[in-house]
């Protein structure tokens, strides 16, 4: 088992092994390199990971996952859960990444802000499995949109995934699911972990945005801070 440097070494040289979309401008205007990861934050020995689709511009800029718009209002949610009061400025936000693992499901982002196809995600899911079953320590995750959620599917019971997020309390409800990894030497790994699923916080996502606070917070209430 490597450590989790060597890990992000693995996802450049993934992205450097063949060309896939990604959002060039950004990148360049940043002052950032293209293929360098941003594979994650936070605390590996935390028990709750936020996993979101991919990357924004805030995100590439600050080299951390949800840390734009949307991820903003996941971390003041967490800084309420924990606190019961609002933080008082970016470092107090940023504290909550001692408790908690913030990740995607690619650690780029994407042209245009469009999700990225089913090919790209796949090429890099071994990099997000090896990340969450043999780097990560803990065993719940709350999905942020129905590309974050369905990125799971492999794991559950064929159809069980879909079939789930069509339910009316799919965003109260939990779904236990196993991941599973292999490391380069080829030996499994397996973590059963619980998801809990959460709408995308986006204001173009107007049928749940105003709601996701409490829904955010009443998914929160569950741990112990």
């Amino acid at each position: 088992m490597s450590d989790i440097e060597t890990l992000i070494k693995q996802v450049k040289q993934e992205a450097e092994r063949e060309p896939f979309p990604i959002d060039l401008e950004v990148y360049k205007a940043l002052g950032k390199e293209p293929t360098q990861p941003v594979l994650y934050a936070g605390n590996l020995k935390s028990k709750l990971c936020f996993f979101g689709r991919d990357l924004g511009k805030d995100e590439v800029k600050a080299g951390q996952p949800l840390i734009g718009a949307a991820g903003t209002m996941v971390r003041e949610g967490f800084y309420w859960a924990m606190h019961n009061q609002k933080p008082k400025g970016r470092k107090e936000l940023d504290s909550i990444c001692d408790r908690v693992l913030l990740t995607n499901t690619v650690p780029y982002k994407p042209p245009g802000n469009k999700a990225y196809e089913t090919k790209v995600k796949e090429r890099f899911r071994p990099f997000l499995e090896r990340l969450l079953t043999i780097h990560w320590q803990g065993d719940r995750i709350i999905t942020l949109g129905t590309e974050a959620f369905k990125w799971y599917a492999p794991y559950g019971v064929k159809g069980e995934i879909n079939k789930f997020f069509q339910r009316d309390d799919r965003f109260t409800s939990k779904l236990q699911v196993t991941l599973t990894a292999s490391d380069e030497q080829g030996m499994q790994y397996q973590r059963s972990i619980t998801l809990l699923p959460l709408p995308h916080p986006s204001p173009l996502n107007q049928t749940w945005y105003e709601k996701f606070p409490q829904l955010l917070q009443d998914r929160l209430n569950e741990f112990d801070f």
